[in-house]
């Protein structure tokens, strides 16, 4: 019995561990992007990827960012709130390896952002694709700005929906 508890905290440490190296990612490469680039600033990399700071008080896509700064406190809330959950649901089933994953990357990356908004009011975003085809979504082609935590936040949950696939496919 102590043997099975002891794997399972070995189990929920190794995600822990991996929400940590996507958190230490994150901010580390915020803090290059600070300082290295002032507020709108941008660096082609290919004809379709450009590095630049850009500064997000909203959430998704910029959602709310035009709000009069009570994003800043909810987005936080709700993200710190989220991580608790995270780490509840990754200790409830940190055996479960593609679930585990997806929570794992989730809480990096939500935990990332809600340092952001924390420390500077905002999110700081970096990365920028860009295609013509994207014109008539978004101004001049460019997708929303975002970082590794966003990065993480999605491949979590395109995790969770794969695992929640996997999981239905078994049922049958």
């Amino acid at each position: 019995m102590v043997r099975k508890s002891s794997s399972s905290a070995g189990r929920m440490l190794q995600w822990l561990g991996l929400s940590l190296i996507i958190l230490l990612a994150d901010q580390f490469t915020k803090l290059l992007v600070v300082g290295y680039y002032q507020l709108g600033a941008s660096t082609e990399v290919t004809r379709f990827f450009n590095l630049v700071r850009a500064h997000n008080s909203g959430a998704a896509f910029s959602f709310l960012s035009d709000a009069s700064g009570w994003q800043r406190w909810f987005f936080s809330i709700v993200g710190l709130l989220a991580a608790v959950l995270l780490v509840w649901l990754l200790k409830s089933h940190a055996g479960q390896k593609l679930f585990s994953f997806a929570l794992s990357c989730i809480l990096g990356g939500a935990v990332g952002n809600v340092i952001d908004r924390l420390l500077y009011g905002y999110v700081i975003d970096f990365l920028d694709f860009h295609w013509r085809w994207l014109d008539g979504l978004f101004s001049g082609g460019h997708f929303p700005a975002f970082n590794i935590a966003d990065s993480a936040i999605t491949i979590g949950a395109t995790c969770l929906i794969l695992d929640e696939l996997i999981r239905v496919r078994r049922g049958r």
